[in-house]
């Protein structure tokens, strides 16, 4: 590839660059067929392949490289699609902050949020930013892995997440700040976990009952699979792989012979809203932290800081929190 110009490059892109240059972009990376998309969009294929040669010709390089399997992405062009994706999101939030504006709120913020927090602090989070009497703001609540909301996170769809903070996430080009440590609890039916109290627990036996647990990859899951093999005992597969606490609950009232571990601020609230119960054991470690996450190259979003301050309140241990950011 040559090398570019950038001034030349700037002034090409501002003058020239539409939205539906975009578009086409993700729509050649979804299809990967001229072809394709043109049938995708509605329109004849010369009108397609004129309207990539104008996006090359913007960016003086190929962004596509052609073969008989298909349009792949070059270097270039990888920027240039992770750059669209972004610019796509941030207008639909600009449109979104525009209808918050019209209805007498201050902004509109997407939050993706790990399943694994308590109700009752997401709750009083939400209950702080949308009652500020002086802006109050719309939210739009995201629930998934740390994964997967950290990549939304990273290509815009979200403005902010709470999710885990770990050696295993990938926090490059991202600020995060912990709020929360959590505990892990071991749960079952009433009735079980009565029975387990009265002996000593066996991880052996354990291993025989029926397993709730998260899907693979969530950080109890593989909690778990660590105290089995610590113990020199394969981890056991679950009957049942869930990533919504309630159904979790549900399920081990229901099952007197399922149990689960949940942090401990969920464990509390299932015991008072499901009928479980805590099996008396004490866990040797803690579950990754709770933190909040936003994008380091983003200016600091005024509705993103007045989320945070009401995240801030919500969460237990007062306004001290730890903080660090991926280069």
């Amino acid at each position: 590839m040559e090398t570019l110009n950038p001034q030349a490059t700037i002034h090409r892109l501002t003058q020239r660059l539409k939205m539906r240059h975009l578009v086409l972009l993700l729509r050649i990376q979804q299809h990967g067929s001229l072809t394709r998309v043109a049938d995708f969009m509605a329109t004849s294929q010369p009108a397609v392949t004129k309207a990539l040669a104008e996006l090359e010709a913007m960016f003086g390089a190929p962004l596509f490289d052609r073969s008989s399997r298909g349009m792949t992405p070059t270097a270039l062009g990888r920027v240039a699609l992770k750059r669209a994706e972004a610019m796509l999101h941030d207008l639909d939030h600009l449109a979104r902050d525009m209808q918050a504006v019209a209805s007498g709120h201050h902004a509109h913020l997407n939050v993706g949020v790990t399943p694994f927090l308590s109700g009752s602090i997401l709750g009083s989070a939400v209950r702080n930013a949308v009652s500020d009497p002086l802006e109050p703001l719309m939210l739009t609540l995201h629930e998934g892995s740390s994964e997967y909301l950290l990549q939304r996170l990273r290509d815009h769809s979200l403005d902010v997440a709470i999710c885990r903070a770990s050696a295993a996430v990938d926090i490059e080009g991202l600020a995060f700040e912990v709020l929360l440590h959590q505990q892990p609890r071991l749960l079952a039916s009433r009735r079980l976990a009565a029975q387990l109290a009265r002996r000593q627990l066996s991880w052996p036996a354990l291993r025989d009952l029926q397993w709730i647990l998260g899907t693979e990859g969530t950080s109890v899951r593989q909690q778990v699979s660590n105290i089995f093999l610590q113990e020199g005992i394969t981890p056991p597969l679950p009957v049942v792989e869930s990533d919504s606490t309630m159904i979790v609950g549900d399920i081990l009232v229901a099952n007197e012979n399922a149990i689960s571990i949940m942090p401990s601020d969920i464990a509390a609230e299932l015991v008072r809203i499901a009928g479980v119960a805590i099996v008396p054991y004490t866990f040797y470690w803690t579950l990754p932290p709770i933190a909040l996450y936003t994008r380091l190259e983003d200016p600091q979003r005024e509705a993103g800081t007045r989320f945070a301050q009401a995240l801030r309140k919500a969460f237990p241990g007062g306004h001290q929190r730890e903080a660090g950011h991926g280069r």
